[in-house]
């Protein structure tokens, strides 16, 4: 269908349509570039949203399990995928939304100038109709006047009073106006032939080509509109491919989650490696008048008691309340009262790992052998690297000077010899815990072994190995404490590393501990209050937890340690970080 032939009459309707159609392709740009916007939008709250859920540092270990690596691997999937928008997004606003916004520029253009042309054809049109008109009124009013000449004439010859000089001056003027209304009549006649000449070409060639090329602008802009809504399509089918790679992804993920397996590993991280106590035996207090205590049950302790408390034979009550104490527990203040018998952290070397139990020990011993190996590895990579440097600048001294390298040969060298003592020392570590585990009694009597002055010792080493820590421990009794940062404020204080070991009794006689001293009932003497500031576990051996506001007294000042021991009202005692709480002490002491 041709427009110019078939609505050679709607040139109005025509100019408003083509107008209707490029808004309309406007507005599907719009629509879009708000496309783009939502899914830029999509990809950046997807990022952030995963960024959000990715694991802490302080949460690797969690993230061993099967399950939470697969979760993990489906939140790198997920942040592909945003990746993904953000290329639809880029791709939609570099062909779909630029195209569009090129063409309808183009488009206002082109119609503009046809319309321009067309307006200029009905123009003329115009003019040519105005002119007809004006010829044919003067042809009009030039045949009245003849016809009235000529009257006048006929009445002037037929009356007989008028002389011939008035008769041939009445013939005259009506020959006069015969003659300008034929004149008139051609003119208008010519005029005629030309509007009509005009008329035909306007409606038949003139008009038609106009409306042709506004049919093919509008033909051309419907095209286009298809083709970008296909481009559209396509730019989202070509991340398709990726897409189904991280859903792919996705599911792979899932697929590798083994309950099994993260079972095991549960018993990896938590296992401690010692054996189940032997069962309670019972004790007959109607034999003790006589000097003799019998023993009952159904024995997983074997026959035959003894005093050696390392025996397989059956124990004593006290025995082994004495020797199942956890690391959460709690000790009376009837015992231990030298500070540093009563910790483990007092007294073990953090190095060693010590404090740990057996099987949570050799782990993070091997863990840091592999640590030391891979950094030894690097700075023999880093040696070896300097040493081809050198041989370089020694054969072209042009490259750079050979001594510069002697600095940090021997700095690397430093750095070796360094790893390899700590290598070998946790090797050692490493061969003792395999060979001798040390057993409940011995930890016992190395707690409660250590005396004044190694404590003081130790405190020192541990503040001149933690300064920030150190800094942090010397704030006020009465001043609040800063808020838990990592740097500052209730940081847990490290353990010593000065440990004298003992292996029997004889040991604890030469060292001047007297064990009459821990089992002495009185209670230490109450030198003020405090109120606990932020919430504390109490993980550590000879702790106790407390929670924010909880109030307590305290029985002994912190050493310079970082610790404070307080007690409670039903006489529980412990040690808490003194950061941790407000000390209020009273004004006699």
């Amino acid at each position: 269908m041709n427009w110019g032939t078939e609505l050679w009459d709607q040139y109005d309707n025509i100019a408003a349509h083509t107008q209707r159609g490029i808004d309309f392709l406007e507005k599907c740009g719009h629509f879009i570039k708000e496309r783009c916007a939502i899914e830029v939008e999509y990809a950046a709250r997807l990022r952030r949203l995963v960024k959000s859920y990715h694991p802490k540092k302080k949460e690797e270990d969690e993230y061993q399990l099967t399950s939470c690596r697969a979760f993990v691997l489906m939140m790198n999937e997920i942040n592909d995928l945003a990746g993904q928008h953000e290329v639809i997004a880029e791709n939609l606003a570099s062909v779909v939304i630029k195209g569009i916004g090129t063409f309808v520029k183009e488009l206002k253009e082109e119609r503009k100038r046809h319309l321009q042309e067309g307006s200029k054809l009905q123009n003329n049109l115009q003019t040519s109709y105005f002119q007809l008109d004006k010829t044919k009124r003067s042809y009009e009013k030039a045949f009245r006047e003849a016809e009235k000449a000529q009257e006048n004439y006929q009445k002037a010859d037929a009356d007989l009073n008028l002389s011939r000089a008035e008769v041939e001056k009445a013939r005259n003027l009506s020959t006069m106006r015969l003659r300008q209304c034929e004149d008139s009549k051609n003119e208008y006649a010519s005029q005629l032939q030309k509007t009509n000449d005009l008329q035909t070409e306007h409606y038949t060639k003139l008009i038609p080509d106009v409306f042709l090329h506004l049919q093919t602008m509008d033909e051309n802009r419907i095209e286009q509109l298809q083709y970008y809504i296909i481009q559209s399509a396509e730019i989202e089918r070509k991340v398709g491919p990726i897409v189904n790679q991280c859903l792919d992804g996705i599911t792979k993920a899932a697929n590798l989650i083994d309950p099994k397996e993260d079972s095991r590993l549960v018993v990896e991280k938590f296992k401690s490696g010692f054996q189940p106590p032997n069962d309670i035996p019972f004790e007959d207090l109607s034999n003790a008048k006589n000097g003799s205590v019998g023993f009952g049950g159904n024995g997983g302790g074997g026959g035959g008691g003894g005093s050696d408390s390392g025996s397989n034979g059956p124990m004593s009550i006290s025995t082994i309340r004495s020797e199942s104490l956890t690391l959460k527990g709690t000790l009376s203040s009837s015992k231990l009262k030298k500070r540093g018998g009563i910790f483990g952290f007092f007294v073990a070397s953090k190095d060693d790992y010590s404090e740990l139990p057996p099987t949570q020990r050799k782990k993070k011993l091997r863990q840091k052998i592999d640590q030391i190996n891979a950094q030894i590895q690097q700075e023999t990579a880093a040696r070896d690297g300097l040493m081809k440097m050198k041989v370089v600048y020694e054969q072209n001294s042009a490259l750079g000077d050979p001594l510069s390298i002697e600095g940090q040969l021997n700095e690397n060298g430093h750095k070796l010899d360094k790893l390899r003592q700590d290598l070998h020392k946790y090797q050692s570590y490493l061969a003792d815990a395999d060979g001798k585990p040390a057993t409940p009694n011995v930890q016992k009597h190395n707690r409660n072994s250590i005396s004044d002055d190694s404590l003081s010792r130790s405190a020192s080493d541990s503040s001149m190995t933690n300064p920030i820590n150190n800094n942090c421990n010397k704030l006020p009794f009465a001043s609040t404490p800063l808020p838990p940062t990592p740097h500052c404020g209730p940081a847990i204080p490290e353990a010593p590393t000065a440990e004298p070991e003992y292996t029997n009794e004889e040991d604890f006689a030469d060292d001047g501990v007297d064990g009459e001293e821990f089992e002495d009932s009185e209670q230490l003497p109450v030198l003020g209050t405090c109120k606990a500031l932020y919430q504390f576990d109490g993980q550590s051996e000879g702790s106790i937890p407390m929670i924010d506001g909880e109030e307590f007294q305290v029985i002994e000042l912190d050493q310079g340690d970082g610790w404070t021991r307080v007690r409670r009202e039903n006489n529980e005692e412990g040690f808490v970080p003194t950061s941790y709480i407000e000390i209020f002490l009273y004004t006699d002491v």
